[in-house]
Formats: structure tokens, sequence, C-alpha cells
């Protein structure tokens, strides 16, 4: 009978995601990882077969928690445009501790890895296809309730805003606090 696992794989994930989201891929070693999880190396590489297979999971199970969190967050009662702007602001939030730099990780990993790396780009791109399919269908509800001027497309409009949230993350990682996200989203829902 072999040994029982002495971890939870879910929870190793997840302290894996804190892990490489804020080094990156590339900084992040297999050391890193063994004493975030607490586990040793073999075990590591008994669950998950390389760091890169830990990543892939990491990363999907992070994109799969940001697009449920703009969908709860948009799908709440009240008018669409100020959901949209706490849904945004949201998604581009810095560490609440006070501390920046985080961003988002799949946009970190889209900056990272996107031109070497076909399996994280193809999740990346999922993530943000997703995130237009939610953001779109938002746009549609204000439309229909006459919030968002109806002339526009809400395909067009959906992948406006997902930019814009892929910039203020972007801006978020480098901690500008200049108030410029803040301006740069309002500007953005000013045409809607």
């Amino acid at each position: 009978m072999g040994r029982p696992k002495q971890f939870e794989p879910d929870v190793a994930v997840d302290k894996a995601i804190e892990v490489f989201w804020r080094k990156g891929y590339g900084s992040t070693t297999p050391q890193d990882l063994v004493e975030a999880l607490g586990i040793g190396k073999g075990s590591l590489y008994n669950a998950f077969t390389s760091k890169h297979a830990l990543f892939e999971l990491a990363l999907r199970r992070y994109g799969e928690r940001r697009v449920a969190t703009l969908s709860e967050l948009l799908e709440e009662p009240g008018e669409v445009k100020p959901r949209l702007r706490v849904a945004l602001m949201k998604l581009t939030e810095t560490d609440p501790g006070g501390a920046y730099g985080r961003g988002c990780l799949a946009v970190n990993t889209a900056t990272e890895l996107a031109g070497t790396d076909q399996v994280a780009a193809k999740v990346v791109a999922g993530v943000f296809g997703q995130m237009e399919t939610v953001l779109q269908a938002a746009i549609e509800r204000g439309q229909r309730n006459g919030e968002i001027d109806a002339a526009r497309d809400p395909r067009e409009v959906a992948s406006l805003l997902l930019g814009t949230v892929i910039g203020m993350s972007v801006l978020a990682r480098i901690g500008d606090d200049s108030g410029r996200l803040t301006r740069m989203l309002d500007a953005v829902l000013a045409t809607l």
C-alpha cells in the first residue's frame, strides 16, 4: 500500500497561484514552490509532474476565479454602468494589505510568456475571451434598460472594456497611484 499524500493538491494549487502571481513564472523556482507548498521536491513532481504543469493548473484556476468574480459583480441588481465601474476597479485592485505590484496573473503571464509558451498563451486567451463574453452580456443588459447607447456594438464595447482593464492591470502592476486608473475607467464609461 502506498503512502498517503501529506498535502491537499487543491490547496497546493492555491498556494502556487500566490507564488506565481508574486514572482512570475520565470522567476519562480521549484524551491520557491516547495517552500510555499510545504512539501518535498519529490512530492511536488509526483503530484504535478513539472513546474509548468503546476503553473498551468494555477493559471487556469486563477482565470476561473477572475471570470467568476466579474460575473458575480456584474450580475448584482442595479444599473449596469456603476456595476461595470466597480467590477473593473475590483479586477485591478492592489493587494488588500496595501502593497501593489501584482497586477493580474493572466496579464502578467501574457506579457511574460505569450510569445514563448503556447499553452500559457492559450489559457490566457481563454480567460480574456470569457471575460469579454461576460462584459458583452452586461453591455447588452445596459442597452436593454436604456442606460447604454443602443447604437453601440456590444461586442466592440466589451473589447474596449477588456482592453481597458488589461491596461489598468499593467498600471496596477507598476504601482501607479496617481489616479490614472480611475480617470481611465471613468473616461471609457463616459463614452457609453
